[in-house]
């Protein structure tokens, strides 16, 4: 067991001081059985657990704070499969057994801080080879099936279709001339502010699994991986049983630059020669071969303009042959497809309703349920009749867990590495609310309690809005909530309308409508909801969200006054802008269908800047520094606008963060108590100009 330091102290920070409206009142100071922001220095975390071959042994990551660097950090733990014997293993992340079992491929630095692929042998000598030696990050490794390489996806350096050779003089001796210009000619210039080559494409390699040179196997400007704006939706690829083939997923712009299309393709290793196998037009994405090479399981749909739609499950032969549906009526997302071993049917995870289980599949389009309850559990890998994953439940931290691959399985937990920070602390109780929405719209959220909860007493409340749009707020633990709760402020938090884990015509709802009427009525009616309880005061209500969320926080207080102060966290408020200097910029097109200077009333319209006038909710504005996702330029624009309307406002510049505030330890306790520290700030509501 790692030994913990003892938590640092925090200094309390200190803003201006408000303007006279009413005296500030303070939330009560947490006793000290509560989560209060010094424990999350010694908090961690566990991710993809990998069970070997033979069952008996379980590898994953563990994460802590590094207090000293102000980074997490990562390190491979190694356990029996039943929990006992947990022990260090080695540096790293990203665990994956050889088909035999005998060695462990991870990532981890080299001595330069690169992202490298490493291999350990489990003998008892423990020997570590370092594989590759590239110059970017390689991702989503995995063996070949005999053991003898190791495949990976990574950045290629850009080629540029045409000459761009110039006569320059030479520079005399000595000179320091200005470094040369980089040359963009795509619309993935954004990626070239952080060091990419433009265009920065993610393509296949393969390397000899006792290191040596990386070749690159697939080429062209796309991206292995079905990289839908920036998110990937599994590894991407899979190996044929045979060792000669990968199958691959390939995300393109189709012919009008407006939309995303990819394929399911094969590649034969030896010569890097690609075929298609679907001819469907489609988002086709995380193929999954078949134990004897003959079939293709993927999730995905036909083409559409639609701005969601649930990945549903497919089957196709190798050869391209007998494309079906399986399984029609699930209508939810799935994620992370395996065969059991005889091929008969394939296990993933499902989003269901801000829950996830685990389900299993056949080709005859058979569905069964194998686990159930209010939880989030992950499957990472499975060993003959067992899964190994991540669960984690409203009052329970991510840990990991085996569990039987029958109907019925119950996780067991093997891991506990944060009830040493939790020993003695009281947690908020959540609790499960739906409510009805206009057009008769049922939307599910959660109600977070502070720890003593007594319903007699007023308490502020804080609505959390959930980023995407096109995403889900779960029963997972939620550090954030459980903190605001630890200070007595009660927490909401709803899916509604475009968030996923509802089917497709629910997360469609706002296609071509956002943000608008039906997501603001659906996070309204959930304040509604809350406050008919009596336990809420109404003049201590505030409002935030980060990226989606930060889009609809500005919506609200752009189209209702009842909160008394706004965090708008990373948003987008001008549309137009945004289409102009973010890193998703497609994705704009995608949401409106038409360009925008040919419908610029319905670009303008969805904007938040638009409808600023009508704002009178004092507003904190936080966004990194280096964020291209929701770039700071989309907050520099409505703070300068809420100041110009008199709305008293913030913004806070986080340093060393891309899209979202709290990457870097210190930037997530940063970001909890400003947050607070700006909403004890403002009691009572606003005055209505």
């Amino acid at each position: 067991m790692r030994p913990r330091p003892r938590p640092l102290l925090l200094a309390a920070f200190a803003l201006l001081a408000p303007p006279a409206l009413a005296p500030p009142a303070l939330t009560a100071q947490p006793a000290e059985d509560r989560l209060t922001v010094d424990r999350y220095l010694d908090w961690e975390g566990v991710g993809d657990p990998r069970i070997s071959p033979d069952g008996g042994r379980i590898v994953y990551t563990r994460r802590w704070v590094n207090k000293l660097r102000d980074n997490w950090e990562s390190a491979l733990h190694l356990m029996n499969a039943d929990g006992s014997r947990p022990r260090f293993l080695v540096e790293g992340s990203s665990p994956r057994w050889s088909p035999d079992g005998e060695r462990i491929l991870f990532t981890a630095p080299d001595d330069r801080g690169r992202p490298q692929l490493f291999v350990r042998w489990m003998d008892e000598e423990g020997a570590v080879t370092q594989v590759t030696r590239v110059d970017r990050a390689p991702m989503n490794a995995m063996w070949s099936p005999d053991g003898g390489m190791i495949s990976f996806t990574m950045y290629t350096p850009g080629e540029l279709p045409s000459d761009w050779s110039i006569d320059l003089p030479a520079p005399p001796d000595g000179a320091e001339w200005t470094a040369p210009p980089r040359i963009v000619e795509n619309m993935h210039y954004r990626a070239d502010r952080v060091g990419f080559t433009d265009p920065a494409w993610m393509h296949l390699f393969v390397v000899p699994a006792e290191g040596g040179t990386a070749r690159q196997i697939t080429h062209g400007q796309w991206n292995v991986g079905a990289r839908y704006i920036g998110i990937y939706m599994g590894a991407g690829y899979d190996w044929t049983p045979d060792g000669r083939t990968i199958v691959f997923d390939g995300l393109m712009r189709d012919s009008d630059m407006r939309y995303f299309e990819s394929n399911i393709n094969a590649v034969d290793v030896a010569s890097g020669e690609t075929r298609e196998i679907t001819n469907v037009r489609g988002l086709w994405t995380s193929p999954s071969v078949s134990p004897d090479g003959r079939t293709i399981a993927f999730t995905g749909y036909e083409w559409s303009p639609q701005t969601y739609h649930v990945g549903e499950i497919h089957a196709i032969g190798i050869d391209g042959s007998g494309m079906r549906k399986l399984a029609p009526g699930l209508d939810r997302d799935v994620g992370g497809m395996i065969w059991d071993a005889d091929g008969e049917r394939f296990y993933f995870s499902v989003q269901d309703r801000g829950s996830a289980n685990v389900y299993a599949a056949s080709l005859d389009g058979t569905v069964e349920r194998i686990t159930d309850g209010v939880q989030m559990l992950s499957l990472s890998s499975i060993a003959g009749e067992t899964g190994v994953g991540v669960r984690s439940a409203p009052q329970e931290p991510g840990d990991v867990v085996r569990f039987e691959l029958a109907a019925g399985a119950v996780p067991t937990r093997l891991t506990d590495v944060n009830d040493d920070v939790l020993e003695g602390v009281a947690l908020a109780e959540v609790e499960e609310i739906w409510y009805e929405s206009t057009e008769n719209a049922q939307v599910q959220g959660w109600i977070v309690k502070p720890p003593g909860f007594d319903p007699s007493r007023r308490y502020p409340l804080i609505l959390e809005i959930h980023g995407g749009p096109h995403a889900m707020y779960n029963v997972g633990f939620n550090w954030m909530f459980q903190n605001f709760a630890a200070n007595d402020f009660v927490v909401l938090y709803t899916n509604p309308r475009g968030s996923t884990g509802y089917g497709t015509d629910f997360g469609n709802a706002i296609d071509d409508r956002y943000p608008g009427e039906r997501d603001l009525a659906d996070l309204l009616r959930g304040v509604d909801e809350v406050t008919a309880r009596g336990y809420i005061d109404i003049d201590r209500m505030y409002v935030g969200g980060c990226s989606g969320g930060g889009v609809l926080s500005s919506w609200v207080i752009g189209h209702d006054n009842r909160f008394a102060a706004a965090a708008v966290r990373c948003p987008v408020i001008n549309w137009m802008s945004f289409a102009g200097n973010a890193d998703v910029a497609m994705w704009a097109y995608r949401r409106f269908r038409d360009l925008p200077w040919e419908n610029p009333d319905k670009w303008l319209h969805h904007s938040s800047l638009m409808h600023v006038e009508k704002v009178t909710t004092p507003t904190l504005l936080m966004t990194g520094e280096l964020d291209l996702r929701t770039p700071m330029a989309q907050t520099e624009e409505y703070y300068q606008a809420l100041k110009m309307v008199g709305v008293p406002t913030a913004m806070m510049r986080f340093q060393d963060e891309y899209h979202g505030t709290g990457s870097k330890p210190s930037n997530f306790m940063r970001t909890q108590l400003y947050m607070r520290k700006w909403y004890d700030r403002w009691v009572g509501k606003p005055p209505v100009s």
